[in-house]
């Protein structure tokens, strides 16, 4: 009687078990403010046509978000989806320890992999025999892009008396343009700058830098310097050290540039405050939300050698990882992948005003995004450099570049000190 008993609950428990519904949830951790509501959009949506619900949680701002995704790698913690901030060596840790999933054989099914911009999904490739000792792969999936340019206020261009169609092309003529147009403010008693930027952030000098030295010197000389096989006192570095002396000597810059963050950039740029401006593909949409009828436009990096490419800082701007330990790993591929069609990629587009990580939508965008999706093939990134430079040299060359800026080292002088800690590390 008492076996079978025991033979009775043990059934009524297995039918109860088998009877439980399999959990269709996601968990998607991000960090970004301005799509928080997009991505909700797009869940409900998902919702609806699959039954999947996928719960978006936004951990703001960037550096609290970047600490948690570690804490919870080292915890076996991690959600099913989430976006990896930082230096590619970041994302090669993440695929040593086994946190994430390689995409690269699903990338080959259904042609997926053709859909992108290969600029935005090298970010999160690493080929084969990399620096960082990662196996060969695609280990995350981009759903925008984004590049970094030169803006223009094309009204000021007028008023000075240019042509509103035809922005600088050389740094020669970058800084005889700002120099018109701030004498042009003057004329009619405005405060006018040529030039503002969000120096206080440094990562935006580094990158003007690195892009005047791939210009200048090219890209293989520029790749042996982050591999030691060149000083940063050749002469052509001490050149593009002292592109910034000249900005500041012509005195075409923002009295209080090395102090501005790029938010307040964007705001002085917006009320038609500065000629020219320096920032990414997102400040289409800043420039909606402060001045929707503020006339402007992009162009490449101003040249310092004619004959030379002129790199463009961009690729992926964010891109979404799968946790290896999740047991809905192919429900949450799918959902990436649906994420990444041409419909959800317009919706994103026209929510955000960011640029999408697919190629075909051109035609059906404004001409600000178009133009900036037109150069993407000329982009850069340290993340799809074969080599990385120590994050204490780039430490060092920033610091120097403000102080150029604010006239305390001279080129020479900063030039030296990046060496010097170069030498330091190649030693230990």
């Amino acid at each position: 009687m008492f076996r079978k008993l025991i033979f009775m609950i043990s059934m009524l428990l297995l039918a109860g078990c088998a009877g439980e519904p399999k959990d269709r949830s996601l968990v998607i951790w991000h960090w970004m403010t301005d799509r928080h509501q997009a991505f909700e959009e797009l869940a409900t949506k998902y919702k609806e046509q699959t039954g999947v619900t996928v719960e978006f949680k936004k951990f703001f701002p960037p550096d609290i978000y970047s600490t948690k995704v570690i804490a919870a790698a080292r915890a076996g913690t991690l959600p099913d989806v989430f976006g990896i901030l930082g230096e590619k060596k970041i994302l090669a840790s993440f695929v040593k320890a086994g946190h994430v999933v390689d995409f690269s054989d699903l990338l080959l099914k259904d042609g997926w992999q053709d859909r992108f911009y290969p600029q935005a999904l090298a970010v999160t490739r690493f080929d084969k025999d990399n620096f960082y000792g990662v196996k060969e792969g695609y280990f995350g999936i981009p759903i925008d892009s984004m590049n970094m340019q030169f803006v223009y206020n094309k009204k000021l261009l007028r008023e000075a008396g240019l042509d509103e169609n035809n922005p600088p092309r050389t740094f020669t003529d970058f800084i005889s343009f700002a120099r018109k147009i701030k004498e042009a403010g003057k004329q009619t008693g405005t405060d006018v700058e040529g030039f503002v930027c969000g120096w206080g952030e440094v990562w935006l000098m580094h990158c003007l830098a690195t892009e005047w030295a791939i210009n200048l010197m090219g890209e293989e000389k520029f790749i042996n310097t982050l591999k030691g096989e060149v000083p940063y006192t050749d002469p052509q570095w001490i050149e593009v050290f002292t592109l910034f002396k000249k900005l500041k000597d012509e005195g075409i810059l923002y009295s209080d540039i090395v102090t501005m963050v790029n938010r307040e950039a964007e705001d002085y740029f917006a009320r038609g405050r500065s000629g020219f401006a320096f920032d990414g593909s997102w400040s289409i949409n800043v420039y909606k939300q402060l001045a929707p009828d503020l006339e402007y436009g992009f162009f490449p990096i101003p040249k310092v050698a004619e004959g030379n490419t002129a790199p463009i800082w961009g690729g992926a701007g964010a891109s979404f990882m799968v946790s290896s330990a999740s047991s809905k790993k192919d429900e949450a591929v799918a959902f990436i992948k649906w994420l990444t069609e041409p419909e959800q990629q317009m919706f994103l587009v026209e929510k955000t005003n960011n640029l999408p990580s697919i190629t075909g939508l051109e035609a059906t965008m404004g001409d600000s995004l178009t133009m900036l999706l037109d150069d993407m093939g000329a982009t850069t990134h340290p993340n799809v450099w074969p080599y990385e430079e120590d994050s204490r040299v780039i430490e060092v060359m920033d610091k120097g570049l403000q102080q150029i800026v604010l006239g305390e080292k001279t080129p020479e002088e900063v030039a030296q000190k990046i060496q010097n800690m170069k030498s330091r590390l190649n030693s230990q």
